[in-house]
């Protein structure tokens, strides 16, 4: 009995004390009150969205600040580390923006090593590459237009490709193989080019129409046009009934393009853009053909090589690029893989002297580093995201987004990420056919991203209430079909706080 007694005494006692704990604390206000409330079912709402059954299996990090104070108020697995596929180029446009500057430009330049005689150069002729990716044709027909107006009319000597800028690795270390014929996949160089304002280097624009009869070959038009590629139209026209299914692909080590498929007759022009094998050739090759077609010709024993540019060279003619500020609209908006690893490069040439992945990686690395991310939990494989083997978690994607706002560049790395909903590529990009409800339309600014079995998004958006939200979430191991409606309806929770 003793003892119950004094069991009784001591839970008085704690009873007492928490008491007067408890009455010593602040009382909260009906703001805060409602605020902890407005925390709590936020929580709970995307907890419940992550719950989906299609991320059984899967590991979904995602993180969400305040953008004014970069406190976190929402994480699940933000410190593991996870893929972030093209997620990656906002570490790229960053680390440019910081190292390059808004306003930086690349070059391409044409020279000679001999003189001009009598309308006649006698000597090489180099066009050489400092990594511009948005070269095209027409700047190729300026060059050509140039050298006539100096009165050049023929070359007794050499067309010669110097892509030295860079070194003569053109696929990152990880990119898979069944990627080379894409777009996605092209080869990088410091000389190369590009087919379209879409400026997607080291390809040519393949446009397919079906034929007038039924049965027929497709047609096919490419551009630039040039002989350096090779078509095998394996096509079919048939009836509008049918599914269109048109596919290409190019032969590992060579420019021999299959196309094949059917296409209906009454299908619109289907577009598709092939990489090249060795972009630095194809430069010269569709350079001589802008030569050819200004009236200048070559002696007979002239070829197209590859070589670098004599330091006695003389310089005739250079062509800048736009400033990085615009470049960043096709390379984020669009999400190009080519620009992300051209840039990496010039990182790497800019700051260490040396056009490589491996310098380039470096001065990403530092850089972010040195913004404020902890370098030691993030790895860099390539520039792009193409990589499986990039990693770094949420909570330090969504730090450099709050970090980003502090820098002088941040109007431009702003303006350079896909609003929602906007019908318009340049402005809508990869998330022009998303999240256009009414609260998040033209309110949410974020970088895609998606290779296999990873879909990504990362960005800002502003709450019903006024407060703006950095939010980055990436999923990974995912085996369905399509996981990107979970990220929107996580963003329009943000949307609707």
């Amino acid at each position: 009995m003793k003892r119950i007694s004094l069991l009784n005494t001591n839970r008085i006692k704690y009873f007492f004390l928490i008491t007067v704990i408890l009455l010593a604390l602040p009382i909260p206000s009906l703001a805060e009150g409602q605020n902890l409330k407005k925390a709590v079912t936020l929580e709970l709402e995307i907890d419940n969205i992550i719950n989906d059954q299609r991320l059984k299996g899967a590991i979904t990090g995602v993180s969400i600040r305040k953008a004014d104070s970069g406190e976190i108020v929402y994480s699940s697995y933000g410190d593991i580390r996870l893929h972030p596929a093209s997620n990656m180029k906002l570490l790229t446009a960053a680390a440019a923006l910081e190292q390059l500057g808004p306003d930086y430009q690349f070059s391409t330049e044409v020279w000679m090593d001999g003189r001009i005689k009598r309308k006649v150069l006698k000597g090489n002729l180099y066009l050489k590459g400092k990594g511009d990716p948005t070269l095209m044709k027409e700047d190729l027909d300026l060059f050509a237009k140039k050298l006539k107006a100096k009165g050049i009319t023929k070359i007794n000597g050499n067309l010669v490709g110097d892509d030295s800028w860079y070194d003569s690795i053109r696929l990152s270390q990880d990119l898979n193989w069944s990627d080379e014929s894409f777009h996605t996949g092209a080869q990088v160089s410091a000389l190369t080019l590009s087919p379209s304002n879409d400026y997607d280097s080291g390809t040519v624009l393949l446009e397919i129409n079906p034929a007038a009869k039924i049965g027929k070959k497709a047609k096919i038009q490419v551009t630039p046009k040039n002989e350096y590629v090779t078509i095998m139209n394996l096509t079919k026209t048939v009836e509008t009934t049918q599914a269109s299914e048109v596919s290409f692909e190019r032969l590992h080590g060579e420019n021999t393009i299959i196309v094949k498929g059917t296409i209906p007759q009454n299908s619109s022009t289907i577009k598709k853009w092939a990489a090249v094998w060795e972009p630095t050739e194809y430069a010269i090759h569709v350079f001589k053909t802008s030569l050819k077609e200004y009236g200048i010709t070559f002696t007979g024993k002239s070829e197209m090589k590859t070589g670098v540019t004599p330091k006695e060279a003389s310089k005739l003619a250079v062509r800048k690029s736009m400033p990085l500020k615009d470049l960043l609209i096709p390379f984020m908006k669009l999400s190009n893989n080519g620009h992300a690893e051209v840039l990496t490069k010039e990182m790497g040439k800019v700051v260490y002297g040396e056009g490589s992945w491996e310098a380039g990686l470096q001065v990403i690395k530092e850089t972010v580093s040195e913004l404020g991310l902890h370098g030691n939990t993030i790895q860099l494989r390539d520039g792009s995201g193409m990589s499986h083997k990039n990693m770094i978690p949420a909570n330090e994607l969504s730090k450099l987004l709050f970090i980003a706002q502090k820098k002088s560049w941040f109007p431009e790395f702003e303006r350079s990420l896909p609003v929602a909903g906007q019908p318009d590529k340049g402005t809508g990009g990869t998330l022009r056919n998303r999240l256009k409800d009414e609260l998040t339309i033209g309110n949410v600014r974020a970088k895609t991203g998606s290779i296999s079995g990873v879909s990504t998004l990362s960005g800002y958006v502003t709450a019903r209430n006024g407060e703006k939200f950095i939010f980055s979430i990436l999923i990974n191991n995912y085996l369905a079909a399509s996981v990107t409606d979970i990220e929107d309806r996580i963003v329009r929770t943000l949307a609707e706080y």
